[in-house]
């Protein structure tokens, strides 16, 4: 199985087929609109702006499983996102990436690029003793762990990074530029 497998369903009820983005660089990212991390959609779109004439495609998948930061219906979510941070890119059907009814895209890219913990600095602290409190071996295993989670797929399908939250902008976009060269 590979990632031209799947299919997503858009915020409209369309199918979208990731065989569409065959040859493209994919950024995938679980979103919320009431995150702490929500800001990151401006530079997200900006990054979507500077390369999608060099083949980025950014599949937005909003999600509400995380303190419940995403309780808005898909409508809700579009208009958020379009209003407040302009955003342009593709936005899929908020659903789970954890659990009994995750996306099966989710078991794949989880599957492929597990947890590797959320680096140094206070926000990546303030993850790792959240977490703590709710599962002590939260590193063990390779679930979602909070929104905006990202993961890469390179032009020939193969999911080669995992950014969590925390991890800088600055570093996905110089992984993202490895590919799209």
């Amino acid at each position: 199985m590979t990632i031209y497998d799947f299919e997503l369903e858009d915020n409209q009820g369309n199918k979208v087929p990731l065989n569409d983005f065959r040859g493209k660089v994919m950024l995938i990212i679980n979103t919320a609109t009431h995150c702490g991390f929500t800001p990151q959609y401006k530079a997200l779109e900006a990054l979507y702006e500077k390369y999608k004439e060099q083949g980025l495609e950014v599949l937005d998948i909003p999600c509400n499983q995380f303190l419940g930061q995403a309780p808005e219906d898909d409508q809700g979510i579009q208009n958020f996102c379009t209003l407040k941070y302009n955003t342009t890119f593709r936005r899929m059907k908020k659903a789970d990436v954890n659990g009994e009814h995750e996306l099966p895209l989710y078991t794949y890219l989880k599957s492929q690029r597990g947890f590797k913990g959320f680096g140094s600095g206070p926000k990546a602290m303030g993850m790792s003793l959240l977490l703590r409190q709710r599962d002590w071996h939260y590193k063990e295993n390779p679930d979602i762990k909070w929104n905006f989670t990202k993961f890469i797929v390179d032009r020939q399908g193969n999911v080669v990074a995992r950014f969590e939250p925390t991890e800088s902008l600055k570093d996905l976009e110089k992984c993202l530029l490895e590919y799209l060269n």
